[in-house]
């Protein structure tokens, strides 16, 4: 009897004992999961605020901070279930195939979430500037998670994912304050030409919008039988730079006509670079 009672008084006493050390266990983990969902909150107000001062687009950075709150939970609970006493080595083998199962299924998708980092680390170009890529032009409207909105000069909405606009080649007519347009003018060899550079000179001069520094240029490009092409570059800040161009083009027209300047096609190049 007596040995049946010391049987029973030892598994009590090392369920207590169990006991006592699972609730340490536990008070550990409630310590440690407390401690770090305030460290997650401190840590996300942080990095909200460097992505605030880089003025990221709000559904890139809403998406950033998701990204970086659940990497930090994904932490936390692994610490958590360590504290716990349960292996969590096998448990981080388990996540990591999960992972690349994902990754490898998701490829495409991977590829224009890196190329959407790249350009907001980068900044090849911003929300509202004129760029051209992938042979569309337009202004930006958006830098989405995934794709970048470019809306046409006739207001057509093109998504073009990250992936390849962050690989290929992006003209961003916004970079610089000031543009320089390339007129390219065809007239007779039989003109004289040097009055005919002159005269197209003077138009650029006499034109307000054009800028005197950089100063505009009229270059003789090519002589070729009875065609002489003629260059005509005039530089205007940006936000002038298309009324510049209708308003040079306008002027040249009037002054071949007054000027009775002799062409030998009626065709006008205009190239902007």
């Amino acid at each position: 009897m007596e040995d049946e009672l010391t049987k029973i008084e030892l598994a009590i006493e090392r369920l207590l004992d169990h006991g006592v050390n699972f609730s340490l266990k536990i008070i550990s983990a409630l310590i440690v999961l407390i401690v770090g969902i305030l460290t997650i909150r401190v840590m996300r107000y942080f990095f909200k605020r460097i992505i605030d001062k880089q003025k990221v687009d709000p559904t890139v950075s809403g998406f950033l901070l998701n990204m970086i709150s659940w990497l930090f939970k994904l932490l936390l609970f692994i610490a958590v279930v360590s504290k716990l006493g349960v292996e969590t080595s096998s448990f981080v083998a388990v996540l990591g195939a999960m992972g690349l199962a994902i990754g490898l299924s998701l490829q495409g998708s991977l590829s224009n979430f890196t190329g959407g980092l790249l350009i907001i680390m980068f900044k090849p170009f911003r929300v509202g500037d004129y760029i051209t890529a992938q042979n569309i032009s337009g202004t930006v409207k958006s830098i989405q998670i995934f794709n970048t909105q470019v809306n046409t000069d006739n207001n057509q909405a093109v998504f073009i994912p990250n992936g390849i606009l962050s690989n290929g080649t992006i003209i961003n007519f916004s970079k610089e304050p000031q543009r320089r347009a390339n007129i390219q003018i065809a007239v007779s060899a039989s003109n004289d030409l040097a009055k005919v550079n002159q005269i197209f000179l003077d138009v650029l001069k006499n034109n307000d919008k054009v800028l005197k520094t950089p100063a505009p240029t009229v270059v003789l490009s090519e002589l070729a039988g009875d065609t002489a092409v003629f260059n005509i570059r005039p530089w205007a800040m940006r936000a002038n730079f298309s009324t510049m161009n209708s308003e040079v083009l306008l002027q040249l027209k009037n002054i071949i006509e007054k000027e009775k300047i002799k062409l030998p096609t009626q065709s006008i190049e205009v190239i902007n670079k």
